[in-house]
């Protein structure tokens, strides 16, 4: 469509130029006519010879001097900006005379004196040239070639772009596809491990003796931790793939938190306050599975990359529009420059102790997921005395 609009203009742009060389060229002729008192007659008397060159059959007397005068004024009237160059007839010498070159922009130009032919079924005529007609024609559609360009531009950003975006869905389901198969595999011997090791630990032999007792806990406790990895591995590959559908229930924040903090109190061995306020005693519309894993990874957090002694506080906030579960806790907070990028997979804040924390850095990623799945909005934001989270819930 661009292509055939760019060739309309250029039509339209050609047949004006050609209506205003044809009218200025017919009036210079009846002014010659009217210097000689003569009648001008009906025939046509401009011919067209190419699409830059053209001759006038005068039919009558006229001298180069007037008649350069008239083809300035009369290309002046109708705002023809161009270079041109005309030839007389001279009957005397029977060769066609050059006149001038005439540049619009007033610097000289190269001429052509070989470019007029005489034409012999005429006598008293001049020829016409414009040396640079197509030229002015291209550049009169500055415009319409900058249009063209930018929609090519970004056509080929576009395509490019659908490329990319169908090889990132093909790695992206490979990621995936990876990730199932991975965790699926490690959760089959770690079943073996945890079920041998329970039965162990309830021996007999095991629990007479301490060192054998102690390795079989180490056992246990280890693989629940990477129990643990692989369900939260598992979980943010369901919700890239959109596998979680959400099953709202009426939910209990105040007993939520309770819970999270009595199992948090078993996991961490370093003593912390988590302050429940009384405005946590309301009833939301969510996922308890999902609101709760959610709720848990925030409060553990804290903890984790939090002081020695962490504190926590969590409450809520009531607007007209919405409720903000609002969590505080008195940590060092986060770099400015990591807290764009905080809600990313795999990603992780630089810290002096991040080689001792366990983590794969899915847990905010997983956070971040759940809130849209909920239509609610997460923010974190550094705080005089820590960090600060936000979740947004609308009320309606």
């Amino acid at each position: 469509m661009q292509l055939l609009l760019l060739n309309q203009a250029f039509t339209f742009e050609k047949n004006e130029v050609e209506d205003k060389i044809h009218f200025a060229l017919q009036d210079v002729v009846k002014k010659i006519y009217s210097d000689n008192g003569s009648t001008l007659p009906i025939t046509n008397q401009i011919q067209k010879v190419s699409d830059n060159y053209y001759i006038v059959n005068v039919n009558d007397v006229f001298e180069n001097n007037i008649l350069e005068h008239y083809l300035k004024t009369e290309f002046n009237k109708v705002k023809l900006d161009l270079d041109f160059e005309y030839a007389i007839y001279d009957c005397g010498t029977d060769e066609m005379m050059y006149g001038n070159y005439i540049s619009s922009s007033g610097e000289a130009e190269k001429k052509c004196e070989d470019c007029f032919t005489k034409n012999s079924d005429l006598i008293y005529y001049f020829a016409i040239r414009f040396p640079n007609l197509k030229q002015s024609y291209f550049s009169s559609l500055n415009q319409y070639w900058i249009y063209t360009f930018v929609l090519f531009l970004v056509l080929i950003i576009y395509v490019y772009s659908v490329f990319l975006l169908l090889k990132q869905k093909r790695y992206t389901e490979l990621q995936n596809d990876f990730i199932n198969n991975m965790t699926h595999e490690f959760k089959t011997p770690l079943s073996s491990i945890l079920i041998a090791s329970n039965f162990a630990n309830s021996q007999k032999e095991i629990k007479e003796n301490s060192k054998l007792s102690k390795y079989v806990q180490i056992i246990i406790e280890q693989s629940n931790k990477l129990n643990q990895h692989i369900e939260q591995i598992l979980s943010l590959a369901k919700t890239d793939s959109h596998q979680i559908h959400l099953q709202k229930t009426e939910v209990d924040l105040h007993k939520n938190l309770e819970l999270i903090n009595e199992n948090l109190k078993l996991k961490h061995n370093k003593n912390f306050s988590f302050t429940i306020d009384e405005s946590t005693k309301i009833t939301l519309q969510a996922d308890e599975f999902h609101f709760y894993n959610l709720l848990y990874n925030l409060v553990d957090n804290a903890i984790k990359y939090g002081t020695e002694k962490p504190e926590i506080s969590i409450k809520v906030i009531s607007n007209t529009n919405k409720l903000t579960i609002q969590l505080n806790d008195n940590g060092n907070g986060i770099p400015e420059k990591d807290l764009p990028f905080i809600f990313d997979k795999f990603y992780r804040v630089s810290r002096k102790d991040t080689e001792e924390i366990e983590g794969f850095g899915i847990g905010l990623a997983y956070v971040k997921k759940i809130c849209e799945l909920h239509h609610w909005k997460i923010k974190i934001k550094n705080t005089t005395n820590g960090l600060q989270t936000d979740i947004e819930i609308p009320k309606k």
